[in-house]
């Protein structure tokens, strides 16, 4: 395999052409106002130190650069997986409270990401991303809105609570405002904030609404004396950039991050290829989910040897780097460069930044998570998979998000399964002015041939639902007058197990005890080799296969005449 291959940094560079460093440099640096503000509230939204967020930014842009093949994608701390970070690191930290230990939890998580995503990707799972199908990600993501808003409420309004879950947090913020803990000052600069980052959103969203917002707000923190009125400022970062650290933590916290390193790494993959997929699509690149694993693995690996936590796609930052010209992953090696000579020259430069503003970030990144236009859109289309993204919001409401992701899995699946156990199936018959056969559901004048029937099952006949398909065969052997030929239109069966060649046996063993033929028409050839395989021909009538449902139609006919 190409150095190339395992390496696509290689080719970007193999093929960088001049003319782009202009518009990279200027991208990274339009990026560079989004990832510092972003990067420190979501480090928060942890339950980490600010400045983590800032060393995470840093390492996972310049390794993806290397080993992600994207030329335009932007990975980060992300506020989908902050919460999630937070959920595993609470019950670790809670006894002391130690920033350090919080660090040190934080990296090795990000570690066990890596490694997850880094075996994944060679043992090619990319498929994995499957698993959430799109009505629970919608109910998930919905979930996870309300519970980041929730949870920022009373850093909003200048003061903490010590709630737990959505119910105890909500509980907790109406306590403290109804006892009158609210900070005016906090919360009228929170809120400046998070109207003006949501007002430039919506009618100006080329103006990095963001960075406007951070900048009026510490000016107004320093020219008003704001925090002597009670409002918390971020403070004075570490000078200097950390040095390469092994974290280590003790063997009985590793069962709980392994755990949340795997809903976190679901989670960072189903984002990742979702959001590939979209730009992909507009610069007419193509995804290599695999390779793409690779690259969020080798920045997570990095962020979590320089005191970082678990990072994953962000589709809000990489549309500011597409929307300013990026061409390469050279736009996020500047912002790695512009973040890295923060905190090496000017680290003072924030630290009058005030926390309820860090807090109208994370809320606006969370309002931007919500989709209620597309639970809406599930009502109207299929109520079952709204009533799926319904049970996925439920889940991470009220359960956590940890829980919630594994609600979000189980119920992808369970959907599945559903649908494989009770698959659509019908009756067939002659519609007027239309060619072939069709769902007498769909035409309910359909013509009926006497004593023949045409059922049709629109799944593989396996373990799951051989009883249904035999209790239905059942049901039309029990018509009056009772049916000769029972035609299975078997086009929409692309496997038959064991389980359901057993049932098939003895089915039609039952059949022909009563006069009626069990006759099949448009078989896929895999699935009648199977048929042969499992010598069902012993009792069903090798000639009873027919290649076309007109084939079995006109062979009933003549068959009548005698």
């Amino acid at each position: 395999m190409a150095v190339a291959d395992l390496i696509p940094g290689v080719r970007v560079l193999a093929g960088y052409r001049r003319e782009w460093l202009p518009k990279d440099v200027v991208a990274g640096v339009v990026l560079t106002t989004l990832l510092v503000p972003q990067g420190m509230a979501y480090a928060e939204l942890a339950g980490l130190p600010a400045i983590t967020g800032l060393y995470t930014s840093v390492l996972c842009l310049l390794a993806y650069a290397v080993f992600g093949p994207s030329r335009i994608l932007v990975l980060g701390p992300d506020s989908s997986l902050g919460p999630m970070i937070a959920a595993v690191l609470l019950p670790l930290v809670v006894a002391d409270g130690d920033p350090a230990k919080a660090v040190a939890l934080a990296s090795v998580l990000a570690l066990m990401v890596g490694a997850m995503l880094t075996v994944a990707a060679v043992a090619k799972l990319g498929f994995v991303a499957d698993l959430l199908s799109r009505p629970t990600q919608l109910g998930y993501v919905n979930g996870l809105a309300l519970t980041i808003l929730i949870g920022q409420l009373p850093k909003l309004f200048g003061f903490s609570t010590d709630g737990e879950g959505l119910i105890g947090e909500t509980v907790a913020f109406v306590r403290g405002v109804a006892a009158g803990e609210t900070v005016p000052a906090a919360l009228a600069i929170g809120v400046s904030g998070l109207v003006v980052i949501l007002a430039l959103r919506r009618w100006a969203p080329k103006v990095p609404g963001i960075l406007v917002a951070v900048l009026g707000a510490i000016a107004a923190t320093v020219w008003l004396g704001l925090e002597g009125r009670g409002v918390s400022v971020v403070g004075p970062l570490p000078q200097g950039f950390p040095p390469f650290t092994v974290p280590s933590v003790e063997w009985s916290e590793l069962g709980l991050l392994a755990a949340g390193a795997l809903g976190i790494t679901l989670v960072s993959v189903t984002d990742t290829i979702s959001t590939a997929s979209t730009f992909a699509a507009r610069t007419g690149q193509e995804v290599r989910g695999n390779q793409e694993m690779i690259g969020i693995g080798a920045a997570n690996l990095a962020a979590g040897l320089f005191q970082g936590f678990p990072v994953s796609t962000s589709g809000s930052r990489t549309a500011v780097a597409e929307s300013a010209g990026a061409r390469s992953q050279v736009t996020g090696v500047v912002g790695a460069a512009a973040i890295t000579l923060l905190l090496v020259l000017v680290p003072g430069l924030l630290k009058d930044l005030p926390q309820p503003m860090l807090a109208a970030v994370v809320i606006a990144a969370s309002l931007s998570l919500a989709d209620a236009a597309g639970m809406r859109r599930l009502w109207r289309q299929r109520r079952v998979e709204f009533a799926l993204a319904t049970a996925a919001f439920l889940g991470v409401a009220l359960f956590g998000v940890l829980p919630g992701i594994a609600v979000a899995v189980g119920l992808s699946v369970l959907n599945v399964f559903r649908r494989a156990w009770w698959p659509y199936h019908t009756v067939l018959g002659r519609a007027d002015g239309v060619a072939g056969f069709h769902d007498v559901r769909s035409y309910p004048d359909a013509a009926l041939t006497p004593g023949l029937v045409l059922f049709r099952f629109d799944a593989p006949l396996i373990f799951a639902n051989a009883r249904t398909f035999r209790d239905e065969i059942r049901h039309l052997a029990r018509t009056e007058p009772a049916p000769e030929w029972i035609v299975v239109a078997a086009e929409p069966i692309t496997d038959i197990d064991t389980t359901a060649a057993d049932m098939l046996e003895d089915l039609d063993e039952e059949l022909n005890a009563k006069g009626i033929s069990l006759v099949f028409a448009e078989m896929k050839t895999p699935v009648r080799t199977k048929i042969d395989r499992y010598k069902l021909t012993r009792t069903i009538d090798p000639a009873h296969f027919y290649p076309t449902i007109e084939d079995a139609v006109a062979a009933f006919h003549p068959r009548r005449r005698t």
